[in-house]
Order: C-alpha cells, then structure tokens, then sequence
C-alpha cells in the first residue's frame, strides 16, 4: 500500500489539519471534534445546514463548507458514520435562530446518528430541526449500509440548492422543502475500473481483474450491480445512463448533470466520459440545463465515475446559479 500518509490511524485529524491551513479564510476547523465551520458565521435569523459522513468521499463534505452551501460537516472515520455528539455539537454550534436542516446520505449508521444528535440538541436547546435524506443510487434497492437506496451524487445537488436558499432568507420549512424536492428528483449510478484500498485494511476491498469493470458500485467500496469485461467508453455510458432514466421523474423539465469521479480518474477520462453521456441523453430527449464534470464524491483512490441527473424546475436552477463560495464549489463570487 502505498499513501501519501503519517500513520494509518491520524489519517483524518492530519487530513483537516492540512484543509485548515489550505482554508484559512473560508474554513474553521475542530480537530479535535472532527468538524469544519465557515469561518464567519451566516448572519442571525437565517437557517443553518449541517450535513457529514465518512471520510474518504472528498470534498463531500467540508469542501462544501462555506458561503451559499453547508455551514458545518461532521467527518467521521474512513467509510465510517460521525457519531451523535459531534453532530449535536456541530448543530448547537451553528444554529442562528431559524432551525438547522440536517442533510444526511441514506446509510443506516448516518441516519442514526443525526436522528440521535438532533434529538439530542432539540431536547437541550428546543432547537428546531429538519432532516432530508438523500437515496438516489438506482444500482440497488439495499445493501449492507442501507434499506432502501444509498445516498450518493445527488448529495452534492442538494447541499448546493439548499444551501443558496437558506442563504436567501427562507425558512427551514421552505428550505428543507427544495432541498426534499431536489433530493427526489435525483438518480445516479456508477462504476468502477479499480477497487479502492482503505489505509486499516492496506488491500484492495474487491478484487477486480485487469479486464473487468465494476458496473453499479457503492462509495464504500460495496461490490456493484454486476461485473463485465471492459468496454469503449460510449458503451459504459450507456450502461450509466439507460438505468437512471427508467427511473427518473418523468417530465419534460431538463435536467442538472453531474459526471463525478471516484478519486483516481483523470479529468481527460471524466470529460471524454461526460462526452458520451451528453449524447445518450440528447438521444433521448432530455435537454442538459446545467453540467458539472470532476471529483466531487469520491471513493478514495477508486477509478471510475458516477452519473448523477436531476429533474430540475426553475426554483431549482435559480438556486444552482447563486453564488458560492467553498473549497470545492466556487462560482458567482
């Protein structure tokens, strides 16, 4: 195994220690908790966002910490859910008077303990608090981490949307309203080329041959839909795109595209891969009303990529164009 490491358990302390001082003007950082704040809080009456996860996904999700996103991200270990207290922390800390919506990806230790940490700070502080969970991976209806389906991509869409409106001024009612309607309105799916390697196990979490892809994986490294022999890029797009449109919302509304990478594909591979999709859906009818191509929920050093649609209505892309400003989300600023 080979990382660019100190030791395998001060992995995700030296990790936020180094996105401090990367950030110093957009982030702060606990630590010790594990938690990463804008640097200047959002002003008082407005609505707060807390969202988090395992570590191993960057930037979900301190990355996306900042103006017009998140305003804290609860990390917990590799591939491991934060635990109650820091999201009670991270919620108690952030509130300005107007609730806080959780946004939390749909695996069973997530949903937990942010149901746990908000009951917790509703109990101390009467706090109001709202919860949105994001389950939009079509490859499998459950798995060792979930019931239901897992949350993945469309994590990002929504923490962008709702973000910009909690910025705007709404209430936590309208807010985790967009950001529900968003989350249902969203489908993905991935693959991969390579497995990941999580620095604990020092291997590979599934073994796949030099000629085998991986068609419907986890971010966890969770095994996919079904595995093939590696094919022309056209054909895995079609492969990505065919099983999110048999389930996304019907309608004749475009749609926000993500083409996310899962850590260790190269931008020349995820753009040319955008290439394909964008012409399987022009294929099918369905106009692209926004793009977003790169690593934005990653699987550590996986290869491979994920497609993520979204059904977008006019609130919705209003609130995509807002401006924002975080590690790993910039524009409009």
């Amino acid at each position: 195994m080979k990382k660019l490491i100190n030791s395998v358990d001060g992995v995700v302390t030296d990790a936020l220690a180094g996105m401090a001082a990367a950030h110093p003007d957009r982030l702060r950082v606990d630590v010790d908790q594990h938690i990463v704040y804008r640097a200047t809080p959002k002003e008082d009456g407005k609505v707060a966002i807390v969202s988090g996860g395992g570590s191993g996904h960057e930037p979900l999700h301190g990355g996306f910490v900042g103006f017009g996103m998140l305003d804290a991200a609860c990390a917990g270990e590799i591939f491991t859910s934060p635990v109650p207290d820091q999201v009670s922390a991270a919620t108690a800390a952030v509130d300005r008077g107007a609730g806080v919506l959780h946004i939390v990806k749909n695996y069973t230790g997530d949903v937990m303990n942010f149901d746990m940490a908000a009951e917790m700070v509703a109990a101390e502080s009467g706090t109001e608090i709202a919860t949105v969970v994001t389950a939009d991976d079509v490859a499998v209806e459950d798995s060792l981490y979930t019931a239901g389906r897992r949350g993945v991509g469309v994590t990002v869409i929504v923490e962008k949307i709702a973000g910009a409106a909690a910025e705007a001024g709404r209430s936590l009612a309208d807010v985790a309203a967009i950001a529900k309607r968003t989350s249902e309105a969203g489908r993905s799916m991935g693959m991969a080329l390579t497995s990941c390697t999580v620095p604990a196990n020092g291997k590979p979490s599934f073994d796949l041959p030099e000629d085998e892809m991986e068609i419907g994986i986890g971010i966890h490294g969770e095994p996919g839909r079904h595995r093939d022999k590696i094919a022309p890029a056209s054909e895995i797009a079609k492969q990505l795109v065919d099983p999110i449109l048999a389930e996304l919302p019907e309608g004749d509304r475009g749609v926000i595209a993500l083409l996310n990478g899962m850590g260790a594909s190269p931008l020349l591979e995820l753009y040319l891969m955008y290439g394909e999709v964008a012409k399987q859906l022009d294929a099918a009818g369905v106009k692209v009303e926004r793009s977003l191509v790169g690593n934005y929920i990653t699987s550590l050093d996986m290869a491979g990529c994920s497609l993520t649609l979204v059904r977008a209505d006019e609130d919705m892309l209003g609130l995509w164009d807002a401006p924002v400003n975080t590690p790993g989300l910039r524009w409009g600023v």
